[in-house]
């Protein structure tokens, strides 16, 4: 608020005492008028009759050259902004209308003029303010009416509208996601070792895999509620704060949306902040932030700015109205921009933290709410391996089905698999591990050449994320030619999750559903 700044600086000039005086009173004044939007008007009367040595600091008469100068200033670089804006697409225009001229010239079956395409170009030098729109629109509408034309004819049209849309993909559509050395799908995969088989709970990967990260990374801090004094209600931040101390681990309020905003402010300034949400279910509170705001800083700066938050959340299944929901879906098609990692242990999450905070994309990791006491293998080399983000795993290998999951519900698959084993029936499991950005290998489609088969897993409401997995599968990497029977989703019920372990296993697909529903789609 540049208004206010120079008002505070004005009212208290160098020397000039103000408590208790005339001036301080004319300081809170003025911020009212500030306030009120009538900040101007009333500066201007204030600068006439304020007079701190007995003089006025400006007569009117200066006030007035000012304020002439700077509308006139104002107008000529508008005008040099719209003639600098306005000379290249008029360029642009002469180019297309003459092509589109020559194309009308040319040979149409038994016509020698084409009078539509004639026309484009008479109504294409008549637009007294063109865009690009108008420019590109008449190209692909007199190519679409020459399509009879000798294709030499075309070819320079053509040529220019292939290039034209190139350059204007990359004007309005470019910068998603980061497009540096330091994307996260630049990262360097380091694969998880083991020294033994030691078998600990999921909450001592993900705590000593930060321990680890916290160690080497000064700039890393994370914040939320109960994550300092407790560690977090899940222990997965246990000891950190006594350790690192309370500023880079600390609590914040209930105000999830406030926890954003901190998170992209350190983040914007060069911090690497990890911000907790909890849980899954209250990331709605800020979604509305890394909607406009996280999602869109690369995107809207052409990568000019970069905001690599981390956003930590925990959620999928539980037993709760209220902590076990998955609104998949709704997060995805909301934060394109952001990467969405949807781990299926703690293992898997630990290496993806590992990978973000190399990266410059700002991410959402959201950990398994049941997996902190899940017995799993410790890694030796914490802190240092990483999950490549948009490479889904193969995790188990088969022929007559290929199983597409994530999250909680992928384990509870991996349970159906024996079971369907022991039914003779080869299911191959694939983990997507990340949602935002997906499969950008096709390493899915390859598994259905195989098994010409496709089920997906899903633990959001039908039509949530599940919609988003097939249209990948089927449309972006044609994964229709490789199928031999209509490909299936099991997803969640239309309602939220119902309480406790029966209102999960009513809610949400259970062993026993996915082992029935490959059954029938195999017998099929």
């Amino acid at each position: 608020m540049p208004c206010l700044i120079h008002v505070e600086e004005i009212t208290q000039p160098q020397g000039h005492s103000t408590s208790g005086s005339h001036e301080r009173y004319k300081s809170k004044e003025l911020l009212e008028w500030y306030k009120t939007g009538d900040c101007l008007y009333r500066f201007r009367e204030w600068i006439l009759n304020f007079k701190p040595g007995g003089t006025a600091i400006a007569s009117n008469e200066e006030l007035e050259v000012i304020e002439h100068q700077a509308k006139a200033d104002a107008r000529a670089a508008q005008k040099a902004a719209w003639n600098a804006f306005q000379s290249e697409i008029k360029t642009e225009l002469n180019d297309v209308a003459f092509m589109i001229e020559a194309l009308a010239t040319a040979r149409h079956g038994s016509e020698e003029v084409h009078p539509a395409i004639t026309q484009l170009a008479s109504d294409l030098r008549a637009e007294m303010t063109p865009g690009r729109k108008e420019v590109v629109s008449a190209a692909r509408k007199a190519l679409l009416h020459g399509r009879s034309a000798d294709p030499i004819a075309q070819q320079p049209l053509a040529d220019w509208l292939a290039a034209a849309m190139a350059a204007n993909a990359d004007r309005y559509g470019s910068h998603l996601y980061s497009q540096s050395a330091k994307s996260s799908l630049n990262v360097r995969e380091v694969p998880v070792e083991y020294s033994g088989d030691e078998q600990v709970d999921g909450r001592i990967i993900i705590r000593d895999n930060f321990a680890a990260l916290f160690e080497k990374e000064p700039l890393l801090l994370t914040f939320g509620e109960d994550t300092g004094k407790i560690g977090d209600v899940n222990q997965g931040m246990e000891g950190m704060q006594a350790r690192f101390g309370e500023l880079r681990v600390s609590d914040v309020g209930i105000r999830e949306a406030t926890i954003l905003g901190q998170g992209m402010g350190m983040a914007l300034r060069g911090l690497r902040p990890v911000a907790e949400i909890q849980y899954l279910d209250y990331l709605l509170y800020c979604l509305q932030g890394m909607s406009d705001d996280l999602a869109t800083v690369q995107w809207r700066t052409k990568g000019g700015q970069k905001c690599p938050l981390i956003i930590r959340t925990r959620g999928h299944r539980l037993e709760g109205v209220w902590h076990s929901g998955s609104p998949m879906g709704m997060i995805i098609n909301s934060v394109r921009g952001v990467v969405v990692c949807v781990p299926r242990n703690m293992q898997q999450a630990a290496g993806m933290y590992n990978t973000l905070l190399q990266s410059d994309d700002p991410a959402l990791v959201i950990e398994c709410l049941n997996g902190y006491r899940s017995k799993e293998r410790l890694p030796s080399n914490l802190g240092a391996f990483t999950v490549p983000i948009g490479i889904p795993e193969v995790v188990r290998e088969g022929n007559d089905l290929t199983l597409v999951s994530y999250g909680s519900t992928f384990n509870l698959c991996l349970k159906a698999a024996d079971e369907l084993a022991a039914l003779g029936i080869s299911v191959e499991m694939i983990d997507v591990r990340t949602l935002l950005p997906f499969d950008r290998e096709h390493r899915i489609v390859e598994s259905l050449k195989k098994t010409s088969r496709l089920l997906v897993v899903d633990e959001d409401v039908p039509g949530g994320a599940s919609a988003f997995i097939l249209r990948e599968i089927l449309e972006v990497q044609n994964g229709y030619r490789w199928l031999d029977a209509a490909p299936s989703t099991l997803t969640a019920k239309a309602h939220r999750p119902a309480y406790g372990s029966d209102g999960d296993y009513f809610s949400k697909p259970s062993v026993e559903d996915v082992v029935e529903k490959v059954v029938g789609m195999v017998r099929e």
